[in-house]
């Protein structure tokens, strides 16, 4: 028996898991943790695969949550909204907007679902999910029961959580979320791009933003990809200042509490030389770098060489080492590139 994945990751690439489902009701779990329990195979949960890369056919169980539904309560100075973990993220954000609850906008179109939000603390033009998160609430296959993780336990960083920690690994699927959003609404217009919107309302950030990610990102249905595949890197401010040296438009930030300084790992990409690579039918999108693209049926092996090769090049021009952001799941489970 084998489940097809091309539908089910945003590279479109044709690889297979052993076992399958498609879960949109409570009762298919117990369907799904029977099977990895007789099969003693491991397993791994996808909501839309917009940030994951598969190396290899999967010898394991794959679950797609497809669980919907939103709940909305509120108290004098905030809205809660509780989101079933299949419903796709900007969705949320989309409904959030039309009932006048707004704060979300600027994580507008950032593809996957609310389930995969916390995995990754997903964030866009300077907000992130941990912003927002009330709790996450999961399936803790330890003791087979529904549980409440509060946001504070959620260990929430740049692109990773407690749910990334290598011993959480097969332990929690996340079933819902719930957010906590002010309701005195203030425009966070912090970062560049957005400073020019002084005065806007919270539709027409999110359009906005919008705007620019289609303008800078391809469409996975037409140019299979997993959007951003590193991260930002971060650097001491001596090495930062020697970059700035020698290339005076290197983009930089001040991270928050302490003397490091963000990087934009597009740039890095870009300077090294590998803006709009093609190896194979894989390459880099021509209008952002930092994004590794499916052409057509690329394999598996042909996505992993340009992300090894820009990794390489970037690291011989600047001594820089990239992490991939995007998640990596080889025959066996999640590993290294």
């Amino acid at each position: 028996m084998s489940f097809n994945l091309k539908a089910y990751n945003t590279f479109g690439l044709d690889v297979e898991a052993t076992y399958g489902f498609v879960i949109n009701d409570f009762v298919m779990f117990d369907m799904a943790l029977k099977k990895i329990k007789e099969s003693g195979l491991p397993f791994i949960v996808l909501g839309e695969g917009s940030d994951v890369l598969f190396t290899d056919d999967f010898n394991g169980v794959v679950l797609i949550n497809r669980l919907l539904g939103y709940e909305f309560s509120e108290d004098a100075n905030y809205h809660f909204v509780k989101i079933q973990a299949g419903e796709r993220f900007d969705n949320v954000i989309r409904t959030c907007i039309k009932r006048g609850i707004y704060g979300l906008e600027n994580l507008a179109f950032i593809p996957g679902t609310a389930g995969a939000a916390p995995v990754q603390n997903i964030g866009a033009y300077g907000a992130s999910f941990s912003d927002f998160c009330r709790y996450v609430e999961v399936l803790d296959l330890n003791n087979n029961k529904l549980a409440r993780i509060k946001a504070s336990d959620c260990e929430f960083g740049y692109r990773t959580s407690i749910f990334k920690k290598k011993e959480n690994i097969g332990r929690y699927i996340i079933t819902a979320v719930e957010l906590k959003i002010p309701k005195e609404w203030k425009p966070n217009l912090n970062y560049a791009s957005l400073a020019e919107l002084q005065g806007t309302t919270a539709e027409q950030i999110y359009e906005h933003v919008v705007n620019v990610r289609k303008s800078k990102l391809p469409d996975p249905k037409v140019i299979g990809n997993a959007g951003s595949f590193f991260k930002n890197p971060t650097v001491n401010i001596s090495t930062y200042e020697e970059l700035k040296a020698e290339y005076d438009t290197v983009p930089g930030y001040f991270t928050e509490g302490d003397d490091n300084v963000k990087l934009a790992a597009g740039w890095l990409i870009e300077k090294a030389g590998c803006k709009g690579l093609r190896l194979g039918n894989a390459g880099t999108y021509d209008k952002q770098s930092l994004i590794v693209v499916n052409h057509g049926e690329a394999t598996p092996d042909e996505v992993v060489n340009v992300a090894r090769f820009v990794r390489s090049e970037v690291h011989k021009k600047f001594g820089i080492e990239l992490v991939p952001e995007v998640r990596i799941f080889g025959r066996n489970g999640e590993c290294v590139l």
